[in-house]
């Protein structure tokens, strides 16, 4: 690692909460400490906001990720250091969180002049519903007027052969859609019609914010309890609806992951009242913001511009920021074990009552410390904590794989591409008009949830296989686009970059660790992390209480 720059002594030296890195989460957490009256110090090792959330060039997209799935990176030579007669230093390091990166140029002409014109997230694919509670904490907080959106125009069902099937949304959808016959149109109108009175029923929710987390009420909409309580995919196969559209239900509204008719296999089989509560985000997202037509937005410049909009929030209220600062160092006191502080590569002693840090940083070499002496709080940087892994891709090209359409979603459902194919797998496509690269060219964000690298390769490959031509190194100067069997275009794949990230859960005690970015298509499994930990460090404080400063709304370009 090179010498991080001179910084001057932060002065105080003393705050309620330290937060480490500046992704999405910890950026939460600092604006909701900070808008409780907290002071707070927040630094991030890397030049710019957002860690694992964060949205960069090509250059500073594969530094990031060869950086980050290197070996453990001590910050110090030992792992116990004696720091004064009250306390003891203990040495951090970071631990490689990605792995497997590929990164392919296949274009005759490199992207090398275009670089600096791109905005990748490194978490992608994402979106946020229009009525989900991010959406409803972005105004509260007062973030969404430093973030701008656009609308994600459809979605898709992809399949083996590279065709993309519209998913109908609403009746005038269902109305228009010519691959549905007329028995498969009313069946499906009656769905949801089922699901909009399931969301008039429903208790507790406000206005016409869904919350998918609330729980169905058993009488609501005629569902028996047991019905509710029963798989989805069941309840579903009751209504008679046909697989096609119970496809599209499971995998492209509801958002399930692995493969629902598997029942033995799968590893997250949703029961019927989570499936309608899906749904009822999905159908409230509809055409809920002004200039919004879908389901979803999308940030403009990308994912990247979330974490620093909190940021901002936080820095109004009195917070201190310090990028390009590592933390180096825990601050353990002697006298009973307990987290005190932690130590700035620049050599300072920070001393604060509570610390969140990033998922990345760990203890080096837990073997040849005393582990003995050390308070509960520390123990869980000792232990690896990994329980699944989420495959990412990201490919670019210069035409759409739509033609009409700049940006939307496209899912593959479990074993539309190959047999085994046991969980879904999610595209994004994002175009120039969204600011995420030149507007000639279009990007393409991937994600499937694996058991190792060899499956999620397998996965990603899958749909690039379907959904581009890849061309061969005699072939490569040819048209950017090429003809397919059934006369559709089918797009070129410019550059691609593939990696495995590993799933990491958050830690809550006097020490906490937020978790890495999930395989969630939205955001509130983030809200969900950074409200439990805000709780758990201030059980009596309001997360983000009521002001009048927030604004009325998020902010659309049209």
């Amino acid at each position: 690692m090179s010498e991080p720059p001179s910084y001057p002594p932060i002065d105080p030296t003393t705050f309620d909460l330290v937060v480490v890195g500046t992704g999405l989460p910890q950026s939460v957490i600092a604006a909701a400490a900070s808008a409780s009256g907290k002071s707070v110090l927040h630094v991030d090792h890397n030049k710019f906001y957002g860690s694992h959330f964060s949205s960069l060039s090509i250059l500073e997209l594969t530094s990031f990720l060869n950086n980050n799935s290197t070996s453990l990176q001590p910050m110090s030579s030992s792992t116990i250091e004696t720091g004064c007669d009250d306390y003891s230093v203990v040495n951090l390091a970071i631990r490689p969180l990605y792995s497997d990166v590929e990164i392919s140029s296949l274009s005759a002409n490199p992207l090398e002049e275009h670089s600096n014109k791109f905005n990748l997230d490194v978490s992608g694919p994402r979106v946020l519903f229009c009525a989900d509670r991010f959406i409803d904490l972005l105004i509260k907080s007062a973030a969404s007027q430093y973030v701008e959106f656009k609308s994600v125009d459809a979605s898709f069902v992809g399949d083996e052969s590279g065709k993309l099937w519209n998913v109908p949304d609403s009746r005038a959808a269902i109305f228009k859609d010519k691959s549905l016959s007329l028995m498969e149109k009313n069946r499906l109108m009656r769905f949801f019609k089922l699901v909009q009175g399931q969301l008039a029923a429903s208790s507790g929710r406000d206005g016409e914010n869904g919350n998918q987390g609330e729980e169905v009420e058993s009488e609501t909409a005629g569902i028996s309890e047991e019905d509710l309580e029963s798989p989805f995919v069941d309840f579903l196969t009751n209504m008679k609806l046909p697989s096609k559209i119970k496809s599209i239900i499971l995998y492209a509204i509801a958002m399930a992951d692995y493969d629902q008719d598997n029942k033995e296999e799968c590893k997250d089989l949703l029961k019927t009242k989570d499936g309608i509560a899906r749904l009822a985000l999905y159908q409230s997202s509809v055409g809920r913001l002004t200039n919004a037509p879908g389901a979803f937005i999308y940030p403009i410049y990308g994912q990247g511009e979330l974490p620093p909009a909190f940021c901002r929030r936080a820095a109004v209220k009195g917070s201190i920021y310090v990028l390009r600062m590592p933390v180096i160092a825990l601050l353990m006191d002697k006298s009973n074990g307990m987290y005190k502080g932690i130590r700035l590569a620049s050599g300072q002693d920070i001393f604060s009552q509570k610390l969140v840090l990033d998922p990345s940083l760990t203890v080096p070499s837990p073997s040849a410390s005393p582990l003995g002496s050390f308070h509960e709080s520390f123990l869980f940087l000792c232990m690896g904590d990994v329980k699944q892994k989420v495959a990412r891709g990201i490919c670019i090209m210069r035409s759409s794989l739509k033609p009409d359409i700049s940006n939307f979603l496209v899912v593959y459902p479990p074993q539309s591409l190959y047999s085994e194919q046991i969980t879904s797998i999610r595209a994004l496509q994002i175009s120039g008009n969204l600011a995420v690269c030149p507007p000639d060219m279009f990007v393409l964000y991937l994600s499937a949830l694996c058991d190792n690298a060899h499956q999620g390769k397998k996965l990603l490959n899958a749909a690039i296989n379907s959904l581009f031509t890849c061309p061969d190194p005699v072939t490569r100067e040819n048209s950017s686009v090429d003809r397919i069997e059934n006369t559709e275009l089918k797009p070129t794949l410019l550059w691609s970059a593939l990696y495995i990230q590993e799933l990491t859960t958050g830690q809550f005690d006097s020490i906490s660790s937020t978790p890495m970015p999930s395989g969630n298509l939205d955001y509130n499994d983030v809200l969900d992390s950074a409200m439990k930990l805000f709780q758990k460090m201030y059980p009596n404080e309001e997360f983000f209480p009521d002001t009048a400063e927030h604004d009325d709304g998020v902010s659309l370009e049209t």
